[in-house]
């Protein structure tokens, strides 16, 4: 027995040295050490690292180190390069994860349309428009980015899918570094887009965004199939994959999509009744409001009948409720119930969730407005403070509103159309 407390000691004390090494490593990067360099020592420090110890060490750089998520999204490129060929593979007797329909596998051979996307057809046809920016060679990029365009939906169910259940472990670095990354992305792509809609004969400066784009793209495939999916596969049970697996249609699908359903083999207990692991109907007992009494299926219809999008959070930035109307503005998945809202956005923009619900909370602020024009919508976005009948803040009403067609009416309407 003291041998076995003994190496348990022994394996902790060797875990914590190799965080601290880890730990130090990266500080160096961060303090301009040599690429190099580091990653000779890394090589010969630290040898074989899991895909949980890297987590643990972002974690760690953001938290207990103090370094800002910005510096770390800027040396998360560089901690891909390091830890490639480091990271342990994680060897399976049944591995879920690659039939098809399992949301790893979807976004596994998404990848692979996407690299063939990027670093085949775009960089032939680049290479093609560096020789000659000819009207042909402009158009034939300007369709490849229209297809690049699709990694909107790979990236958006990483993001309001995976990194939900991540958060509910406790990690929070992918959805705080990787978003950052993925919305630098999608920018570079609109960015060398519009370039070529409006080429003005700059022809370098279009090989250099694209350039980035290509590389960009290409580095974040290596950190979602390297550390983020290995990471994921670790730490999510079955149901919670089913769950992604069930809502991913609803955000889309990028360059290609599953071919079939993914069914887990289910192995239940003798003598307990397996349950699907779907959500359990909620009551269609009565609801008795102030003006009225209406059941919780009336209810859920009208809710969701309703043409704009509503989500609640409550009191402590929880989201707690959103319509699901035929045609919603805003991707939503129920893997944000129960996410606090800041999670929701992308880091840039967190500053100014917190600084409208700090002014809904002190009061000094009861509603606020936005409006954004989006490809052929135009929408318009009301946040509302709740408050109770003595005035305590309760949480905050999102109401959102394509009001494109609103902005088109002329003149009156009086009769019914025929």
């Amino acid at each position: 027995m003291s041998e076995m407390i003994n190496n348990r000691e022994q394996q902790a004390k060797v875990q914590s040295e190799r965080q601290h090494i880890l730990k130090d490593i990266i500080k160096q990067l961060h303090q301009g050490a040599p690429e190099e360099a580091v990653r000779e020592r890394f090589k010969q420090a630290v040898g074989n690292i899991s895909v949980a110890e890297i987590s643990q060490l972002e974690e760690a750089l953001m938290k207990e180190e103090g370094i800002p998520v910005s510096e770390v999204q800027r040396l998360c490129s560089v901690h891909a390069s390091i830890f490639e060929g480091s990271i342990d593979q994680i060897h399976r007797s049944d591995r879920p994860e690659d039939q098809p329909g399992h949301p790893i596998h979807t976004f596994k051979i998404e990848n692979k349309e996407i690299d063939l996307l990027v670093n085949f057809k775009i960089q032939l046809h680049l290479e093609q428009f560096q020789k000659e920016d000819s009207k042909e060679h402009i158009f034939k990029l300007i369709e490849d980015l229209n297809l690049l365009l699709d990694v909107d939906k790979h990236y958006s169910r990483k993001e309001n899918l995976l990194f939900p259940y991540l958060e509910k472990y406790g990690i929070n670095g992918p959805s705080k570094v990787m978003w950052g990354v993925d919305d630098m992305i999608r920018s570079v792509i609109k960015e060398v887009r519009g370039q070529l809609f409006e080429y003005n004969g700059d022809k370098q400066a279009v090989v250099e965004s694209m350039e980035i784009a290509i590389r960009e793209v290409t580095q974040m495939i290596f950190k979602e199939e390297n550390i983020l999916f290995p990471m994921a596969l670790e730490t999510l049970t079955e149901d919670e994959w089913l769950k992604i697996a069930q809502e991913s249609a609803e955000i889309g699908f990028c360059l290609t999509a599953p071919t079939t359903e993914w069914k887990p083999i289910r192995h239940p207990l003798e003598g307990v009744p397996f349950e699907e692991a779907v959500d359990q109907p909620a009551s269609d007992g009565y609801i008795r409001l102030e003006t009225g009494i209406l059941s919780v299926k009336q209810l859920e219809l009208m809710m969701n009948h309703l043409p704009v999008d509503i989500t609640f959070i409550d009191q402590d930035d929880v989201v707690r409720y959103f319509s699901h109307g035929k045609e919603r503005i805003f991707a939503r998945t129920k893997a944000v119930i129960g996410r606090t809202v800041q999670n929701c956005h992308p880091p840039q923009s967190v500053h100014v969730v917190n600084q409208l619900l700090a002014e809904f909370k002190a009061g000094t602020k009861d509603v606020e407005d936005f409006w954004i024009p989006i490809q052929d919508k135009f929408v318009f976005i009301r946040y509302f403070a709740v408050r109770d009948e003595e005035g305590n803040y309760q949480g905050t009403l999102e109401f959102t509103q394509n009001i494109a067609p609103i902005r088109e009416l002329e003149g009156q309407k009086r009769i019914l159309s025929s």
